[in-house]
């Protein structure tokens, strides 16, 4: 993370704030004071936020855990940032069109209307998020259709080495297990499904204490759900899987270890106030948020030496 000097709401030096620093993908600003630390959410939709940041601590053997779904338990992140690269060429009416490595962080760990919104501003100026929306779950709705009909994509989403193994040790611990995603309900559960499959583990929704995605997509002629708003970086859906879901308290957080490859998925676990494992693979380094996490982990299975 690098210092700024002020942002949207703060100025160092003014109003008791020491100093405020920013990673490298600017998503979020932390706003530190001599007794507290702030979190400033940014949001290309024009809701910003500010959260207080607790401080956080892990006390084996964990209550729950709290996992997330693409890139930490299926490996999927790649199949939905083409999903974001063919909505933008289909916009741009440009077949060849290919996004940037430095694209990455913005377009995957958000909701699909933050990484749209990204995609638009950068390369389709004066296009709208409703058409950019609507040509996003047309293309969804048919790749899931093909890929739950054996056809598409084959490598689409495939289970995280070790998810199974890991899993049951968990399981038999007695522990919680919650899943958590800013996924789309629709777009979420076949990728899960689709790996319990492959793992011959049966039903997802079974096995696991809880599942939060980020609900149902408004569309004309359905109801949607709070989803596009308050996805990661924020932090509410893990305060919901882990107290809603799971019936933990907040005063029991220490009790309780995210687990994360995503720059917004790690701040959102510790803005809920939960002590968090970043998992190698995904953009938090590249992001810059590596600082945040508490542990650093290369494979699943390095974390029952934690939790344990």
């Amino acid at each position: 993370m690098k210092e700024i000097e002020k942002n949207e709401f703060f100025k160092v030096g003014r109003d008791g704030v020491r100093r405020i620093l920013t990673p490298y993908d600017k998503k979020i600003d932390i706003v530190e004071f001599d007794d507290k630390r702030l979190c400033c959410v940014k949001s290309s939709m024009g809701y910003p936020a500010i959260y207080p940041m607790h401080k956080t601590y892990f006390q084996p053997k964990a209550e729950a855990i709290l996992m997330d779904l693409d890139g930490t338990s299926v490996h999927s992140e790649s199949f939905w940032m083409w999903v974001i690269e063919r909505t933008t060429a289909r916009l741009l009416g440009k077949n060849s069109f290919r996004y940037d490595a430095e694209d990455e962080p913005f377009i995957s760990g958000h909701s699909v209307s933050e990484h749209l919104q990204y995609m638009i501003d950068k390369y389709a100026a004066g296009m709208s998020l409703e058409l950019a929306r609507q040509y996003y779950f047309e293309i969804v709705e048919h790749e899931m259709k093909e890929i739950m009909n054996g056809r598409g994509k084959q490598d689409a989403f495939t289970p995280a080495p070790g998810l199974k193994e890991f899993l049951t040790e968990v399981k038999s611990e007695g522990i919680q297990i919650g899943l958590v995603t800013s996924g789309l309900y629709e777009k979420a559960m076949p990728e899960i499904i689709s790996a319990f499959k492959q793992l011959g583990m049966g039903n997802p929704a079974e096995f696991y204490d809880a599942i939060i995605t980020a609900g149902q997509a408004l569309r004309k002629g359905q109801a949607g759900t709070l989803g596009e708003l308050t996805p990661k970086p924020h932090p509410w859906l893990y305060a919901e899987t882990a107290r809603v879901g799971l019936g933990i308290p907040f005063e029991r957080r220490s009790r309780v270890l995210g687990i994360e490859d995503s720059s917004a998925g790690v701040v959102s676990v510790k803005l809920a106030g939960f002590s968090c494992a970043g998992i190698s693979g995904g953009n938090i380094d590249k992001a810059g948020v590596d600082e945040l996490c508490d542990y650093h982990v290369n494979s699943l299975s390095e974390i029952l030496d934690i939790i344990l």
